[in-house]
């Protein structure tokens, strides 16, 4: 017999363990959007920096020398990526959220923080690092 109610929602279907399917209430949910660009290079390096010191602080590799035999790189890059932890750390937080970058062309390279870092007066790398930053945003050209 038929009374007349009608339920309305709607349920949307996923993959569970095994390929089974998982019947879930309401609507799909939308991946989000990725951000146009992508991450600048010298981002990614400052992250692998602080991924490798804490490798070796946790005692995961025993030094920074392993870091580069375990990556199939010399001594020397590691020494050159690692040295980015030398810089002051609202530097290393600015680099870490550098905007993405849409063309081929990187805003920062990786000489101009390299030489910023070799510098061990965080006043100094903070001037250095504000006009390095005013220059592009003032529109600089390479």
């Amino acid at each position: 017999m038929n009374d007349g109610v009608t339920i309305d929602f709607k349920i949307h279907f996923t993959r569970g363990q095994c390929g089974t399917r998982v019947m879930h209430a309401g609507e799909c949910a939308r991946p989000a959007e990725m951000p146009k660009g992508r991450v600048p290079r010298i981002s990614k390096l400052m992250a692998l920096a602080i991924r490798f010191e804490e490798l070796v602080r946790s005692g995961e590799v025993a030094d920074f020398a392993d870091i580069a035999e375990l990556g199939h790189v010399t001594r020397a890059r590691v020494s050159q990526i690692v040295n980015l932890l030398n810089l002051a750390p609202d530097i290393q937080e600015a680099i870490l959220f550098l905007p993405r970058v849409a063309g081929e062309r990187e805003t920062v390279s990786e000489r101009e923080v390299r030489t910023i870092a070799a510098e061990a007066d965080w006043g100094k790398q903070r001037e250095t690092w504000r006009a390095l930053i005013g220059s592009i945003e003032g529109g600089r050209t390479r």
